[in-house]
């Protein structure tokens, strides 16, 4: 999964149009997913606590990219080729898709996000439910012996997560301002007025914490989520990872300062 992952980083860095590098993704999931499925035939789980991890939070990875990238490429197929009003019309029809699919899924969702447990025995196990309540276009890897109730549904939540993403550049490189309803903010409300550096400590201690989307999104996505949220464009997030790597001790300096902050801040109010 950590080949799978920078794998996939490395494609979506490349400068590869969108559709090369749907075909290119589509592909890289789909021999991750082969790999996977021969692994668990042969080998099995040790433990029901093992299998419901694997379909909870393992398998769902490279099917969410699959289900992504396959996504991308119908859309960069089907986008009208002329006139911009066509275009923005063709991805809020999108939109309106993706919110018609969290509607109705909304309480396997809210139980999802909210980290909740208790059915995981039901939906992430292949002893569980049967039902298949989730039918994606994508059917060869829903075997009994591969699959859940719910773990392809849990990928296709992922994959429109990251859906949503590219469908709001989409629409900001056709028409600039024509995305504003659909991202729900106002711009340059927040804006990170420290170093890049920092921004990026903090983004990398989230990523391997694994706090977010119960460890399964990637750092591409988390890196746009921030530079959504503090109106900045943070550049060659890699190379300043390695260069935070490179220092002495304490490597992560503003992590250390701004607990460091906190601490004081709470020692001062006790004493007043």
């Amino acid at each position: 999964m950590s080949a799978f992952s920078e794998n996939i980083d490395n494609l979506i860095h490349s400068g590869d149009s969108d559709l090369k590098k749907a075909e290119s993704g589509i592909q890289l999931s789909v021999k991750t997913l082969s790999k996977l499925q021969k692994h668990v035939n042969k080998e099995d789980f040790e433990d029901p606590q093992s299998e419901i991890d694997f379909f909870r939070n393992i398998k769902p990875l490279p099917m969410s990219y699959h289900i992504y990238f396959s996504q991308i490429r119908n859309c960069e197929i089907n986008l009208p080729k002329i006139g911009n009003s066509h275009k923005v019309r063709f991805l809020e029809k999108e939109i309106k898709k993706i919110n018609q699919f969290f509607s109705e899924n909304n309480s396997f969702v809210s139980y999802m996000e909210q980290g909740h447990t208790y059915l995981d025995h039901l939906f992430f196990s292949r002893h569980g439910k049967r039902d298949f309540s989730f039918n994606p276009n994508i059917h060869y890897y829903q075997y009994p012996e591969f699959s859940t109730s719910h773990d392809m549904l849990w990928s296709q939540v992922q994959a429109l997560y990251r859906y949503i993403h590219y469908i709001r550049e989409k629409l900001e490189l056709i028409q600039p301002g024509s995305s504003g309803e659909f991202r729900e903010r106002q711009p340059n409300l927040l804006v990170w007025s420290g170093t890049k550096t920092s921004l990026v400590e903090i983004i990398y201690a989230l990523y391997f914490k694994g706090d977010i989307n119960h460890g399964t999104v990637d750092l591409k996505t988390i890196v746009a989520a921030f530079e959504d949220f503090f109106n900045i464009e943070i550049d060659n997030f890699y190379k300043t990872y390695g260069e935070i790597k490179s220092r002495k001790d304490p490597r992560t300096k503003y992590l250390h300062t701004i607990a460091a902050k906190l601490e004081a801040k709470m020692n001062e109010e006790d004493h007043t």
